[in-house]
């Protein structure tokens, strides 16, 4: 199917008009706001059907699998929001201070303006939708641009997004490089621009798409045949094309073959195709090149974007199968689990790091000697539908967050207030203005907060010796207010 791209002179007119309708005003409502976000959940329930077919032709996608990652998580965060937006866009206190309160000290959730989301391929409805919600939410106009790999979905959204949200405030972008390029040459207030630009510059040149390389530990206690089944179905799930999918498996040598066993019992034939036939290219490139072996699959169908779920056991850590985007599993065999934690820490940090364990102390030896955006123990993929939790990565990964109050906060900024009365400069800082006297420094030094205990000593000691002191100074007639001031603790 070929996709309809934006008119390159368009584009300016179209984050003009955003602009324009941002500045109006008419975001400002949270009545407003929660009428979109509604919406936006409707787009896709009314069109189900539709987004599942456009899938399955981009990506040979099964209904499933759409149902799983997009539907589910779009539906959730619609209602998430919707139900919590007053209390997250509502004025807040910054906490009860006795030296600041008289001031109102206030943070207010304020939108950041026009912002634009690119999304990639793999995942366009989650990707493109969840941000939008978080951004509508936060008060913002918002441009999507849809990735071009996936014609029939980009082609549907924009025909979709005009009838169920605001025309002026929320648009689609299609088109590829020049299109994208365009794109971010506008002043934006909020994007994940920067990734957008490796993006860019990696298709202007045919490189290969930035990987993850996720790990997986295996204790060598674990039940092999639930390991098998979850990390396969995580490594095939929408043919491997998943940032958080696991990329390569830390396996004891001495259970390597058992896993290879369980991993065959495993295997199915439902799963997807790769979005082009470059990729696809590149894939069968990288398996035929490895120096691992292949222990089933390997086939590659290029015109047909057909990669056969594929494992490869006796990797090493500088195959050319470590960095891949697509349904091959590789085994990395390694003594023991400081060795593997060794491999994981020499290489860039993942998105997600997956332990297969019953022992809590296996479990947690690798949680504390790694780093990732996300840690699962037993599982994998499905830490980014759970409710509540954010998604993200750190360092290489990424940064920012996906869903929820975490996502609703990358799309506002939050502004900070004092109202300070006029009395105040007479009866409390009048002692800020010059000319400066030892009385005014007595003064602020009273006002200052006292420090935590001091590293060594005792606390309970230092308990103790405040009690005895404002018992002493109380039955000298002093007040308990000007003994902690005294003693620096107010």
């Amino acid at each position: 199917m070929s996709l309809s791209y934006t008119p390159i002179n368009d584009i300016p007119q179209i984050h003009e008009t955003a602009r324009r309708a941002w500045l109006s005003g008419k975001a400002k409502s949270v009545a407003f706001r929660k009428q979109q976000i509604a919406q936006v959940g409707y787009l896709v329930k009314d069109n189900e059907q539709r987004f599942k077919d456009a899938l399955k032709a981009d990506l040979g996608r099964p209904y499933l699998e759409t149902e799983f990652f997009d539907f589910g998580i779009v539906y959730a965060e619609a209602r998430t929001v919707h139900d919590n937006i007053e209390k997250w866009t509502a004025e807040q206190s910054p906490g009860f201070s006795p030296n600041w309160f008289f001031m109102k000290p206030r943070l207010r959730p304020e939108p950041k303006g026009v912002v634009l989301i690119i999304a990639p391929f793999n995942y366009p409805l989650f990707l493109l939708l969840v941000p939008l919600i978080s951004a509508i939410a936060g008060g913002n106009a918002v441009v999507l641009k849809a990735p071009e790999h996936t014609p029939a979905f980009s082609g549907l959204l924009a025909e979709l997004l005009p009838r169920y949200l605001d025309q002026e405030l929320y648009h689609v972008i299609n088109g590829a490089v020049p299109e994208t390029t365009k794109v971010l040459e506008l002043r934006w207030d909020h994007s994940n621009g920067r990734v957008a630009r490796i993006v860019s510059q990696a298709a202007a040149k045919h490189l290969t798409p930035l990987t993850l390389e996720n790990p997986v530990f295996v204790d060598h206690k674990v039940d092999l045949v639930m390991t098998a089944r979850r990390v396969l179905w995580g490594r095939i799930c929408n043919a491997g094309q998943i940032c958080m999918a696991p990329e390569y498996v830390l396996v004891p040598e001495e259970i390597q073959g058992a896993l290879v066993a369980a991993l065959k019992e495993a295997n199915s034939d439902s799963f997807g195709r790769i979005v082009t036939q470059a990729h696809a290219a590149r894939i069968k490139a990288l398996i035929d090149n490895t120096e691992g072996n292949v222990e089933f699959g390997g086939e590659v169908d290029v015109l047909q974007k057909y990669v056969a779920p594929t494992v490869v056991s006796n990797v090493g850590p500088h195959d050319s199968l470590m960095e891949i985007f697509g349904p091959v599993l590789v085994l990395v065999p390694v003594k023991n689990v400081d060795e593997a934690i060794a491999i994981v820490n020499s290489r860039d940090i993942p998105l997600a790091v997956y332990v297969f364990s019953h022992d809590e102390t296996f479990q947690g030896r690798v949680k504390e000697n790694t780093q990732s955006g996300t840690f699962m123990v037993n599982e994998t993929l499905i830490a980014v539908a759970t409710p509540g939790l954010p998604a993200g990565g750190k360092g290489a990964s990424g940064h920012g967050y996906y869903t929820g109050k975490h996502g609703f906060d990358q799309f506002v900024h939050q502004r900070v207030s004092l109202n300070n009365p006029t009395w105040v400069d007479r009866l409390v800082f009048r002692y800020r203005f010059p000319p400066y006297s030892p009385e005014a420094v007595h003064k602020l030094r009273a006002a200052e907060a006292s420090l935590p205990p001091r590293p060594g000593s005792s606390e309970l000691a230092s308990g103790m010796t405040l009690a005895i002191t404002l018992a002493t100074l109380t039955i000298a007639g002093t007040s308990v207010f000007a003994a902690l001031r005294s003693l620096n603790r107010v």
